[in-house]
């Protein structure tokens, strides 16, 4: 039997696959039974109500896809008295995930989501700073920096910090989240981008841009948990393309210590499910005894080097 868990912070996981934000709502329950994943992310919320943006949201794009939701939220008391009791019967983990404008609001919002039943916070700096004239947190190590030391001393639960795709410098911005006190990095968002429809001229999504997401992503985001794992010290969760056990195999190899399914889930409901089983049998057949021990575990041309090396010496 293969041990599944995985060590995330303090938490211990039952294993390393969950929902990436925006991905995942608590209808799923009615699909498959949600104890059997390794945590739950909520949607985002905000603290304001938002409508979201312009139709269409949602495009597809060859190797992905394309949306421009916008984060439509009814705030936070719909969240508190509507959506958070039908968790209650679950025992997988639940992180909340919270966008705001400014770094004080989202610590206001972390606080305000405190509550019994919420195991942790997902922080979405991703979003707009109208602090930085619109820049997204996520893409300033100042600004990372700020939100979440703000996001900390706002709550005594653990807080992962949701990086954005788009920086010259992940490694950067990840050292900076580390520095100011997050308990774990999800990387990472969509990249932004967009397409145009030749029929008549116009961009596919409603707000022109969007973000991308999909298989034509992960070579991209694998190389940034790759690089943000030998930056830091805390855990990288993964997200980026995920859909088989394999994809999520790589990502623990690169360094991330559990995985976020999003867009594959909405092509097959049961995606997280099969890279579970898929994540036992991979390692049943490498021998591996433990689903943690991938992470990390990639080898490197300096690795073989230096023991051709010593065994030379020897």
């Amino acid at each position: 039997m293969i041990d599944m868990s995985v060590r995330i912070g303090s938490l211990t996981l039952a294993n390393p696959v969950m929902p990436a934000s925006g991905t995942f709502a608590e209808g799923m329950a009615q699909v498959f039974d949600l104890n059997a994943l390794g945590a739950l992310v909520t949607k985002t919320i905000t603290a304001e109500l938002r409508t979201g943006n312009p139709l269409p949201r949602v495009a597809e794009v060859p190797g992905g896809m394309l949306n421009a939701i916008g984060i439509p939220s009814k705030g936070v008391p719909y969240f508190l008295t509507k959506i958070l009791p039908l968790y209650r019967d679950c025992r997988a983990p639940l992180f909340v995930s919270i966008s705001a404008p400014t770094a004080e609001g989202f610590a206001e919002l972390a606080a305000a989501v405190s509550v019994p039943g919420v195991t942790g916070i997902e922080a979405n700096i991703s979003c707009p700073n109208i602090e930085e004239d619109g820049r997204a947190f996520a893409q300033r190590a100042g600004a990372t920096e700020a939100a979440i030391r703000l996001i900390k001393a706002a709550t005594h639960l653990p807080v992962w910090a949701k990086l954005s795709p788009n920086v010259g410098d992940v490694a950067e911005i990840a050292r900076a989240a580390e520095e100011a006190g997050a308990d774990a990095l999800v990387v990472s968002n969509t990249i932004l981008a967009m397409a145009i429809d030749l029929e008549n001229f116009r961009p596919k999504l409603g707000n022109t841009m969007g973000g991308l997401s999909g298989p034509a992503i992960k070579p991209i985001v694998l190389r940034q948990v790759y690089q943000c794992a030998r930056a830091v010290k805390i855990p990288v969760i993964g997200c980026g393309g995920i859909a088989t056990a394999h994809d999520a195999a790589e990502f623990m190899v690169a360094g991330a210590a559990a995985v976020q399914v999003g867009t594959a889930s909405f092509i097959n409901s049961r995606t997280m499910l099969e890279v579970i089983d898929g994540l036992a049998q991979f390692c049943a057949q490498r021998g591996f005894a433990r689903v943690a021990e991938l992470t990390g575990a990639i080898r490197l041309e300096a690795d073989h080097a230096q023991t051709a090396e010593m065994e030379t010496v020897a």
